[in-house]
């Protein structure tokens, strides 16, 4: 009996995001889904980086035995891509992704997961997630602190603890298992998990035969749930070739951020297409310019001692002899005997004052609404003693030695009482989108170091 792969990969913006930071690949042998993060096109760079690096072992096959150490060995590849990528690029350096990948041996199966980009298998009746999200929500539901009813109102239920950011060691799940026929997975972004209930996935995926009207399904769920984060869905059904009309899926279909700059880099520098989608992007539907029509009194007019403008340069017509062209009259004088250059000079003056003027209004407004942004934005990170937990307004930069943050509030939360995955967030700042979002925060964390004695009685706090 040959075990063999049918199936379907989708990637969508969703309804919020202005563009697609999920990465997605299916192929014979690899199935992946990467949510990257970051901001500044950080997100699609990191997805894109760790789909690049992870998909070339969907190019040979992998003894059963080498599959958890091939896959380990990719994702540090990529992660070590993306600590370079930071070097050569510092306005990337909070991008980050999660990964979530299978790799295929006949039957066997390894699973690789960082981050809370999910899998889940269907089989017969049963359908479970078989991933883990690293997140802090999971971390307190593991612990009993609150119910998974609370997890889509948590306010801290977006802070993943691993994920793959060039600057973290790489610490993945990793597991082997047995694939059947009949078997159908699905990898996906949160954009879907967290939006489409574990019911709806399971009735779409065990009532919708073909894989690609299911993936397609999921994601219009998920736009239909409001669509606030990109989504992608990767299904495959595990099939048996030899019974099996329809047969295996061949082709690698790669979707979402990672195949969009694929397009690019296989369009080069400076090939047609490249320079067709770079017009496309400036904005504005029209490529071409309209010709530029010169001045009527010198259509035809001959060129300094030589032929005539249309004539014997590039005539579009018939090549005319110079004499048949009258020279053009002379320009006259103004009156006063005032020189050309001069009168030019007192035409420009007041259009460069006025441009001067606009610039002027455009700096102080962009300053204005700059220093409103800058004020708006809140962040927890170590207090600026180093050793509690702190809030922070602003963003954490400098632009020409000048500081964009302030400490704003010592929580008096010693780093040294958080886990190491907490204080790993806490160094690489984690956003907040307000000062009382970010006081919030801070308390899901003091709970998290408090002893069960002192938990209390649970309150509602967590689903505010």
């Amino acid at each position: 009996m040959t075990i063999a792969l049918r199936y379907a990969a989708y990637s969508d913006v969703g309804c919020l995001r202005e563009g697609n930071e999920d990465s997605g690949y299916a192929g014979q042998h690899l199935l992946a889904v990467a949510d990257g993060m970051g901001g500044y096109a950080g997100g699609e760079v990191a997805s894109s980086i760790a789909i690049s690096s992870i998909s070339r072992l969907d190019a040979e096959d992998h003894p059963a035995d080498q599959m958890a150490e091939a896959l380990q060995q990719a994702v540090e590849q990529a992660n070590a891509s993306l600590s370079r990528r930071i070097m050569e690029e510092p306005r990337l350096e909070n991008m980050g992704t999660t990964l979530t990948a299978m790799l295929w041996s006949g039957p066997r199966v390894a699973l690789i997961h960082i981050g809370d980009s999910r899998a889940y298998l269907l089989r017969g009746s049963r359908f479970e997630q078989i991933t883990h999200d690293h997140t802090l929500v999971q971390t307190l539901v593991d612990e009993g602190k609150i119910t998974e009813e609370e997890v889509a109102t948590h306010p801290q239920r977006s802070l993943i603890l691993r994920a793959l950011d060039g600057k973290s060691p790489v610490d993945p799940d990793i597991s082997i298992s047995e694939a059947k026929v009949g078997d159908r997975y699905l990898l996906c972004s949160d954009g879907l998990s967290g939006v489409v209930s574990k019911k709806t996935i399971h009735e779409t995926l065990a009532t919708e035969p073909d894989l690609r009207s299911a993936a397609k399904k999921l994601i219009d769920l998920a736009i239909r749930g409001g669509g606030p984060d990109n989504i992608t869905a990767v299904i495959a059904d595990v099939i048996e070739t030899d019974a099996d009309r329809e047969g295996p899926t061949r082709a690698a279909q790669v979707v979402g951020a990672a195949d969009q700059r694929r397009d690019m880099m296989e369009q080069g520098q400076d090939s047609p297409a490249r320079r067709a989608q770079e017009l496309r992007s400036n904005g504005g539907d029209t490529a071409e310019m309209d010709p530029v029509v010169d001045d009527p009194a010198y259509a035809g007019a001959p060129a300094p001692n030589g032929p005539p403008a249309g004539g014997a340069y590039g005539a579009p017509y018939e090549e005319q002899p110079y004499g048949e062209y009258e020279e053009p009259p002379a320009p006259r004088r103004p009156r006063g005997g005032r020189n050309e250059p001069e009168q030019q000079t007192r035409r420009w003056w007041p259009m460069i004052v006025g441009f001067l003027v606009v610039v002027g209004i455009i700096g102080g407004a962009g300053y204005y609404f700059g220093r409103q942004y800058v004020d708006s934005q809140y962040f927890i990170a170590p207090s600026e003693s180093g050793q509690n937990v702190a809030i922070y307004r602003g963003i954490d930069t400098d632009i020409a030695g000048f500081n964009l943050s302030e400490q704003v509030e010592d929580s008096g939360l010693a780093l040294e009482s958080l886990s190491e995955a907490e204080q790993r967030s806490i160094e690489n700042n984690i956003p907040a989108s307000d000062l009382q979002d970010a006081q919030q925060r801070v308390e899901a964390l003091r709970e998290s170091t408090a002893p069960e004695g002192e938990q209390g009685t649970e309150t509602e706090e967590g689903s505010g």
